[in-house]
């Protein structure tokens, strides 16, 4: 019988949530005071604490710090008769499991109490991964085990020994500079590591960076500056979007790549350079270079080793690895305790096409790593994912596409993710209030505030 602590100053709450919780089969202690609450916290051994952040003596994120110091994993339900938005920031922020105004909705609060003891169940289970030791993290860190990626760490090997220049192809969020980056590191790891991309910048700017100046070259140049050529002395450029150069600049930099020095802008003196050169598209350089828009010298003079990183639905035995590895490197970051994702929704990955690759898994158990009650991401925890035109998330192996801004093509923000699941649940609930709540997981006034937020009407036809 899962136990329940109620710590509320108000009597008439405590003994009406203790006849209502004890009828729906709870084992239920009430504490009038903060003192006596934590001391029967101790004694009892709730599953869940509900815990008003108004008591008479001790503040309720006082106490709410304390539970969390003597159980880190208890699940607390703050409730408040003040509805202000920083009380509720503040609860969620300090480790609150959720949060619940006054007067209390006994539907609302049961959804939060099952909820709470379905993520404590699972929790348990999974308790003993926790005793495994966080890797530490390092440049080398490469997730692949088929032909293609082996073949790569082979040609990694070989080009670490010398400092040839190096062409990196593959399409956008394959990890391009992290290849760039290891061959740098197993090369020359105690010199300067630059990274330009080529299409951030504009052409005049982008000569600047890469060549220096001289004083007075141009307007606002009021001294030299050394480019990034010379900055990187005997260790890397990493030119990525190399495609983006201008014809311009390409001449220049074949020049360095013939006779490895430059000349600064506005000088008349050549200057050697020692750097290595690594550059890197998501474009085919031969197409461009048989339309014109691409040196065929320079495309040569890059393309002495070639390395080029297969997208991640051409890898998808490196899918699970690469969920393991991004996870704890997230939880190290924000100070999390994920322990992976549920098996659906491995599945659902599985079969997705993943057109943003790596970046784009990262981003999404980024996302899920910040909003998630659990230590295992299900299917509530993306979203996004069950906007699809049957209504079942990854059915079509596509369950992802909605996540794109279809103007821009990045990826949507949190809150336009939100928006649209919201939108959805209560489109498939025909506008029922409560069941969409249920669904969302989140109680009615936290409801309201979404649909404030989003300029959502909810008006039963």
């Amino acid at each position: 019988m899962p136990k329940i602590l109620v710590i509320d100053d108000d009597s008439s709450s405590c003994e009406t949530l203790d006849l209502y919780l004890t009828e729906e089969g709870y084992d239920v202690s009430t504490a009038l005071t903060g003192t006596d609450g934590l001391n029967k916290f101790v004694k009892f051994e709730p599953d869940v604490v509900i815990l008003d952040i108004r008591l008479p003596d001790i503040n309720g994120f006082t106490i709410l710090e304390d539970l969390l110091e003597e159980k880190e994993n208890v699940k607390v339900i703050m409730i408040t008769a003040f509805h202000d938005m920083e009380t509720t920031i503040r609860a969620m922020k300090e480790g609150a499991f959720d949060y619940i105004h006054k007067p209390i909705n006994v539907d609302e609060l049961e959804v939060a109490i099952k909820k709470a003891l379905k993520t404590s169940e699972m929790e348990m289970k999974i308790d003993g991964l926790l005793m495994e030791p966080q890797r530490q993290f390092k440049v080398g860190d490469i997730i692949g085990s088929g032909t293609v990626m082996r073949e790569i760490f082979k040609t990694i090997g070989v080009v670490s020994q010398s400092k040839t220049t190096v062409l990196i192809g593959g399409e956008s969020g394959t990890g391009k500079e992290l290849i760039a980056k290891v061959i740098h590191h197993n090369t020359s790891p105690n010199e300067p590591y630059i990274a330009v991309n080529c299409s951030a910048i504009v052409e005049t700017l982008l000569e600047s960076e890469l060549f220096g100046h001289e004083k007075g070259s141009f307007t606002g140049a009021i001294g030299r500056k050394l480019g990034k050529f010379e900055l990187a002395h005997y260790g890397t450029v990493f030119l990525d979007e190399i495609s983006e150069m201008s014809l311009n600049l390409q001449v220049k930099l074949l020049r360095v790549l013939q006779e490895m020095e430059i000349v600064r802008v506005g000088g008349k003196d050549t200057v050697k350079v020692n750097a290595r050169i690594i550059a890197a598209t998501n474009k085919d350089l031969m197409t461009l270079v048989k339309e014109g828009k691409f040196r065929d010298d320079l495309y040569y003079r890059l393309n002495i080793v070639s390395i080029i990183i297969p997208p991640l639905r051409e890898r998808r035995e490196d899918i699970g690895p690469l969920v393991d590895y991004l996870l704890t490197k997230i939880n190290l970051d924000l100070h999390k305790r994920i322990i992976g994702v549920s098996d659906e929704m491995m599945d659902i990955f599985m079969k997705y096409q993943w057109p943003g690759n790596i970046r784009e898994l990262e981003n999404l158990l980024v996302r899920a790593a910040v909003v998630a009650k659990s230590q295992i991401l299900g299917r509530s925890d993306f979203p996004e994912l069950l906007e699809t035109t049957d209504g079942r998330a990854g059915a079509s192996g596509k369950g992802l596409d909605s996540i794109f801004n279809p103007e821009s093509g990045k990826l949507l923000t949190l809150d336009e993710v939100e928006e649209l699941y919201i939108r959805k649940i209560i489109r498939e609930t025909n506008k029922n209030k409560g069941e969409t709540c249920d669904i969302l997981g989140i109680s009615r006034p936290t409801f309201e505030r979404k649909l404030e937020k989003y300029g959502i009407v909810f008006e039963r036809e």
